[in-house]
């Protein structure tokens, strides 16, 4: 049975040589999740992409970067997600946030995100 719920998509847009404590930041960022309880967090690697610099980040076998684009989703609650928002201020000194209104459609689960 499908089950809708409104929730919070958080992506964080980040190179993937940024670091935060000696780690990757985009693992800094989801043990950070994870320890908070946040419901998921996904990392995608891109295989190109530029941003405020407009410098290329590629992929490519002639081109190959070694800051190639990382993008960061994270799925919770709005109030959960502001929670890490707070937190991610102390370990990013760049990239992008966006923050979206999202439904989530579950199959199967009666726990609800949020709750434990």
């Amino acid at each position: 049975m499908k089950r809708f719920k409104e929730a919070a998509l958080l992506r964080v847009f980040i190179g993937e040589s940024d670091e935060h404590d000696g780690r990757p930041l985009y693992e800094s960022i989801v043990l950070k999740a994870r320890e908070m309880g946040i419901a998921g967090a996904t990392v995608l690697r891109g295989p190109m992409g530029y941003g405020k610099s407009s410098r290329l980040h590629t992929a490519k076998i002639l081109r190959l970067s070694e800051d190639l684009p990382m993008v960061i989703e994270i799925v919770d609650a709005m109030d959960r997600i502001e929670e890490l928002l707070n937190a991610l201020e102390a370990m990013m000194e760049s990239g992008l946030v966006t923050l979206e209104a999202v439904r989530v459609v579950r199959y199967g689960s009666e726990q609800s995100m949020g709750e434990e």
